[in-house]
């Protein structure tokens, strides 16, 4: 009978002593001058199956001759392996070489670095580090998924070519599909858009929130989950060209119910993946990052603080600490602050409320200080900002009288501003990098290295 790993890891009392067929990938294969053991992968289980042969098979010299990273079919029994750290193995009967491998193939059993195994990173899958943070991805994106399902949010597929800068940042990508060497001018000598595609000025989104809110006020609760971009110059671990957002919009929600629902959907999605990917979990905790499952435990039995933007920087500026950044009323908090106050001062994760309107977004409530937005960041131990969301404008002067301080176009946003008059109410919503929760799941500390195929500044490869 075919099977696969997971099948037997999942049967292996049932399948001990029977035969099973197989079909996967050699990830190793130590050979001796009488028999055998080749370290088997297909992919459906982070752990590996070994199996193993000697020279009473007629095929023995054929065996021997299969190269690292060739693909296979393997029929075998079952058996208790003598082996610690495995219960049983697999004896081989008969195996057929399905595709070979030539001898230079990049992926040997040995340690790559982070930054090689990049280069290849169509390739890097097949290795235990990339096999498990992969597979956590898949894991964690299904228990979003099932999060937002199971409590009646409905999936908004929002555009990914938008004619307007959600974050008002200037950090769009342009679409175009004018020939660059000729591009059309106006008599003014302006690029004119209108004989572009699309007839305007248009780019990748970075946010699917303004459009996420139409939607929240036809069905109360709803979320994005794809792709957004942002053309920001940064080299940072955490900052990437392309990334993955979760953007809930909820009506009738102010700033306290949003966060008691984002503190809920972590905790959901971390313990989800805790118990559906044990094995990997384990991993990441071994060679990745020494006390990761305590610090996963450790947000799941405790509740956040939740402290205001000007308290963290009054308990920043007495903290006795030369920071490199000297933390000051009125402006953002560094990485280092971030660190302080969520391993150190409270070592809790931490939600920053009513944050300085001159460092957020026009969409965010304002105070009645007039000078506080009701925006808030949630920070966790080991990874800073996990989550940045606000309760929005919801009355249409003050979004009006926002939009003209900054000196935004109002151009194209007519119909975002008629949500506050066409039956508009108290709503908040908040956007968490997909790539930023991995990062803190599994420890591994660069972006890079948990998104299938990167796209930073000067890197577009595959």
């Amino acid at each position: 009978m075919i099977k696969d790993l997971r099948e037997v890891y999942a049967e292996e009392k049932a399948l001990l002593g029977t035969e099973v067929t197989l079909q996967g990938w050699i990830r190793n294969h130590r050979k001796q001058k009488e028999f055998g053991f080749i370290d088997f992968n297909d992919g459906t289980h982070f752990k590996s199956l070994q199996i193993v042969y000697d020279n009473k098979l007629k095929i023995f010299e054929e065996i021997q001759k299969l190269k690292i990273g060739s693909a296979i079919k393997v029929t075998g029994k079952l058996i208790p392996s003598p082996k610690e750290g495995q219960a049983f193995e697999l004896s081989l009967i008969n195996i057929s070489l399905e595709g070979d491998c030539p001898a230079d193939y990049p992926i040997q059993p040995k340690r790559h670095t982070n930054e090689f195994l990049r280069e290849q990173a169509y390739l890097r899958p097949r290795t235990n580090l990339f096999n498990a943070v992969f597979r956590v991805r898949s894991i964690a994106s299904y228990a979003i998924h099932k999060y937002f399902q199971d409590r009646g949010y409905v999936y908004v597929h929002t555009p990914l070519i938008t004619a307007n800068d959600g974050e008002g940042a200037g950090e769009m990508f342009k679409l175009t599909t004018f020939d660059l060497d000729n591009i059309p001018r106006t008599e003014a000598g302006k690029i004119d858009y209108k004989k572009d595609f699309f007839g305007k000025k248009v780019g990748l989104t970075v946010t699917g929130q303004l459009e996420g809110e139409t939607f929240a006020m036809a069905y109360k609760k709803i979320y994005t989950f794809g792709p957004t971009f942002r053309a920001e110059n940064s080299n940072t671990k955490t900052h990437a060209s392309e990334f993955w957002m979760i953007e809930p919009e909820i009506a009738f929600c102010d700033l306290e119910k949003l966060m008691d629902i984002e503190e809920d959907m972590l905790k959901y999605v971390v313990k989800y993946v805790m118990e559906h990917a044990k094995e990997e979990i384990e991993f990441f905790n071994k060679f990745v990052e020494k006390g990761l499952i305590d610090k996963l435990n450790t947000l799941l039995n405790n509740k956040a603080i939740r402290i205001t933007h000007k308290e963290v920087i009054e308990i920043l500026q007495n903290s006795g600490r030369n920071f490199e950044h000297k933390p000051v009323q009125g402006e953002d908090i560094a990485k280092e602050h971030e660190k302080y106050l969520t391993e150190e001062y409270f070592k809790a994760p931490v939600f920053i409320t009513d944050w300085p309107k001159d460092i957020k977004a026009f969409y965010m409530k304002l105070n009645p200080d007039n000078k506080t937005v009701a925006a808030v960041d949630l920070l966790v131990p080991g990874s800073g900002e996990l989550m940045g969301g606000s309760q929005r404008e919801e009355n249409y002067d003050k979004l009006v009288q926002r939009m003209d301080e900054l000196k935004m176009s109002k151009e194209g946003l007519d119909w975002y501003l008629n949500l506050r008059k066409y039956g508009g109410c108290v709503h908040s919503g908040f956007g968490m990098g997909f790539e930023r929760l991995l990062i803190y799941l599994t420890g591994v500390d660069n972006i890079r290295d948990v998104i299938p195929y990167p796209r930073t500044p000067n890197n577009c490869e595959f």
